[in-house]
């Protein structure tokens, strides 16, 4: 270990470029995830699919932080749960999470149009989460997540049979809100996953602090509601994170490039 920083062989030019531009926008995701406060220290976990590895995805080494997860550091397995390349993290011997790998691989698995998967354990997502009423249509953000899936508490997720019930109540879905426990997205690219969740760990944030007001929340008539929901379909328009995804790279890029190590 140097200054803060653990000693992980660089995987750059022993990968396929596919799977090194993989590495480093999962490596980026991670980061943003801190950066936006929506970490939970080494808990949660984001993953992504290996191009041209239909059973292959790769996800964080359990036990480091968000703000430290580099292109290199990641660790590939497959839907199985057969680890198919760690790094050498010394004494240290970090794995993967195995709640986190019965999530990710059942919707992976469920979902093959899917590329990444994020889910989180912020304040504001499990707060909305233990609400009977679940995320409320306040604003025009939060209107993007009229039609949100949820999926019941069944405890913490040891068990193999609660995939195929999962995947059902997500569906077709892009957003998840697990009752009692946090939210997840999926996207079928990184940066699409990531704008699922920014914007509905927003929506929770918003909520709450309108709801703290006590007083009489303004309701949207049905039919604007509904408007609303559909010009976010991506019928309707461009595919998310396009955008805004190289702007994000950059400003990793300011803040520590290390991400890409």
């Amino acid at each position: 270990m140097n200054q803060g920083k653990l000693n992980i062989a660089s995987l750059k030019g022993k990968v396929s470029p596919e799977e090194w531009q993989a590495r480093v926008d999962l490596a980026a995701c991670y980061r943003l995830i801190a950066h936006y406060d929506m970490s939970d220290m080494m808990a949660n976990h984001i993953t992504l699919r290996v191009p041209g590895e239909e059973h292959a995805f790769l996800t964080n080494p359990y036990g480091m932080m968000y703000e430290e997860m580099s292109a290199s550091c990641l660790v590939k397995i497959t839907h199985d749960g057969e680890v198919l390349y760690k790094p050498d993290f010394g004494e240290l011997n970090y794995g993967f999470n195995k709640p986190g790998y019965i999530l990710h691989s059942a919707v992976h698995k469920a979902r093959p149009e899917v590329a990444a998967v994020i889910h989180t354990h912020t304040a504001a997502g499990m707060a909305v989460s233990s609400l009977q009423c679940g995320l409320l249509p306040l604003n025009q953000t939060s209107m993007r997540f009229l039609k949100v899936a949820y999926h019941d508490y069944m405890g913490v997720v040891l068990d193999m049979s609660e995939q195929e019930i999962l995947v059902k109540h997500l569906g077709n879905s892009e957003a998840l809100i697990l009752r009692n426990h946090g939210l997840l997205t999926v996207g079928r690219t990184i940066g699409e996953a990531f704008n699922w969740m920014h914007r509905l760990e927003l929506s929770c944030r918003a909520q709450l602090a309108a709801m703290a007001c006590n007083t009489p929340l303004q309701e949207v008539p049905q039919s604007v509601l509904e408007e609303t929901y559909m010009n976010y379909q991506p019928q309707t328009r461009r595919p998310y994170g396009v955008m805004e995804w190289p702007g994000l790279l950059r400003m990793l890029d300011r803040i520590d490039p290390s991400f890409k190590e």
